[in-house]
């Protein structure tokens, strides 16, 4: 049996292997050396946001059985897809289809803060009052929707190997555990680290209350796009201990701790101009 082969069939117990295994080196990291101080009890808030985590799995589950393995094995299949329709060797194949995923997580990732509707759906991520590895997963179910259903046109219009979606997976969640990790890296290898990937210290800046701050960062795993699009910012002005996380109009413990006040975030307000048309920093009293 190939590599290729054996990951397919045992492609459920490999990724949860590395979500609980990436998952427990975080947040043992957090507990040895934290970044910052948290300022809301942590046993509330990991219970809602691991909650959420769990409602999202079991929707995706029902919704969603095959997931996106199972779009990538039909798109093989059919002979669909760009990488599927031209001889590309597969290694090239495999590289070009996890850097190209990687790239449209970062335009949905710009375009989940462009349009009102969608960012009041992404807010629920961004209220979270401090950071650490539970926020990584702390999306409102109806966004976790839209995101899997781009992620299936994504891999029909691309033909990605079934192992690229795989290992695609793999790194979206270990990465997203990864960069939203209340953890300290030494500041030089923070700076070695981030010339290719999102580090902590650059993807914090993006959960920042201030709108410029927060619309920027916007990569979860490789810092290219970022830079390469002028979305990148170094540091937060405050510094990151002194740094507010979460979104001004969103600070009481209902509405953005409790499992209730998450699924109902995105229904609350009234849809207005949104901050990424905002990207000059204004203080509080200006706004």
């Amino acid at each position: 049996m190939g590599f290729e082969q054996w990951l397919s069939e045992n492609e459920i117990s490999v990724r949860l292997g590395f979500f609980f295994g990436v998952f427990a080196v975080m947040a043992l990291w957090e507990l040895i050396a934290p970044r910052r101080v948290l300022s809301v009890s942590k046993l509330a808030r990991w219970a809602n946001n691991l909650g959420l985590v769990f409602l999202n799995s079991f929707i995706l589950r029902l919704l969603f059985p095959a997931a996106a393995v199972g779009v990538a094995v039909f798109a093989e299949t059919q002979n669909w897809g760009l990488l599927n329709y031209y001889d590309v060797p597969f290694i090239l194949a495999l590289i070009v289809a996890v850097v190209a995923m990687d790239f449209i997580i970062y335009l949905q990732h710009v375009l989940v803060h462009a349009v009102p509707a969608l960012w009041r759906l992404h807010r629920v991520h961004h209220a979270d009052l401090d950071y650490d590895v539970t926020t990584g997963a702390r999306f409102h179910p109806i966004e976790i929707i839209l995101s899997m259903l781009i992620k299936f046109a994504t891999i029909v219009v691309l033909g990605a190997p079934v192992v690229a979606v795989i290992i695609f997976e793999i790194i979206l969640n270990a990465m997203a555990m990864f960069n939203h990790s209340n953890i300290r890296l030494p500041l030089a290898l923070d700076k070695l680290v981030r010339a290719l990937l999102v580090t902590p210290d650059m993807h914090r800046v993006h959960h920042s209350i201030e709108d410029d701050e927060a619309n920027s960062n916007f990569g979860f795993n490789l810092s290219i796009w970022d830079r390469m699009f002028g979305t990148y910012r170094d540091q937060p002005r405050a510094g990151h201990e002194a740094m507010t996380i979460g979104i001004h109009k969103y600070r009481e413990n209902k509405q953005v701790v409790w499992l209730s006040g998450l699924l109902t975030l995105p229904f609350k307000g009234k849809i207005s101009d949104y901050a990424i048309n905002r990207r000059n920093w204004q203080s509080e009293n200006e706004k």
